[in-house]
């Protein structure tokens, strides 16, 4: 893939910078720079408009949490790539321009592996506003890794927004998906209607596929037995 200007230069100002402070890094003030640096270039790199730049950008923002070293500035650029060409387009004569499913379910699901409450509310927000089945698969799956659930916020917005899809465009990568975070958020759902309804239509809707199905049944029992154990030692 041939690299565009910006990224090029950006990479070698990185490449420059690390160079420079290497000897250094041990330092408090140097490290903070760094990061600033780094900040700098990512945050360029995710508003550029060439496709190139932001999959430089999703790169940098991969290591970066698996190094343990996201900053505020990361996390506004993470959420900038997840609503790329919804929440902030680009139009040509009308035309939406920088609409990249691909680069949004990528952002996805690094802000998974972020794990944060905020990068939960971020992904609740992308799942609202978006309608491609993988960016919205890649939103659930990560909202079920982080957990998050406080009030039933993302188990019921699930359910709503699953509903809403199924209706629109049933498709059995995301159904799965979506019966899979109920299962992983199951602990910690205070109301279970919403979920039980999801899962039964889930479960009866012949436009997924058999297995699908079947793991909604599954789970529709876990979290029905599941919820008779706790009303029982009320």
């Amino acid at each position: 893939m041939k690299m565009t200007k910006i990224s090029t230069c950006l990479i070698a100002g990185l490449a420059f910078a690390s160079m420079a402070f290497a000897q250094e890094s041990e330092t408090t003030v140097e490290g903070e720079y760094m990061s600033s640096a780094d900040d700098v270039i990512i945050t360029e790199l995710a508003n550029a408009d060439e496709r190139e730049n932001k999959e430089v950008a999703l790169q940098y923002l991969r290591d970066a949490v698996e190094g343990g070293n996201v900053s505020p500035d990361m996390m506004m650029a993470l959420e900038h790539l997840a609503g790329e060409g919804i929440n902030t387009q680009s139009r040509t004569k009308g035309r939406v321009m920088n609409n990249y499913p691909d680069i949004r379910r990528e952002a996805c699901i690094i802000l998974g592996k972020v794990g944060t409450d905020d990068a939960a509310k971020t992904l609740n927000k992308i799942m609202k506003t978006d309608n491609e089945p993988m960016v919205l698969s890649a939103a659930v799956y990560a909202l079920g890794e982080i957990g998050y659930n406080d009030n039933d916020e993302v188990s019921n917005a699930i359910a709503f927004y699953a509903n809403k899809v199924e209706t629109l465009n049933p498709t059995s990568s995301l159904a799965l998906e979506v019966v899979n975070a109920y299962e992983k958020l199951s602990g910690n759902i205070k109301d279970i209607k919403p979920v039980v309804n999801s899962l039964q239509r889930i479960a009866t809707d012949h436009h997924f596929v058999k297995p699908v199905r079947d793991r909604a049944r599954e789970v529709l029992n876990k979290i029905r037995s599941s919820d008779k154990n706790s009303d029982s030692k009320k």
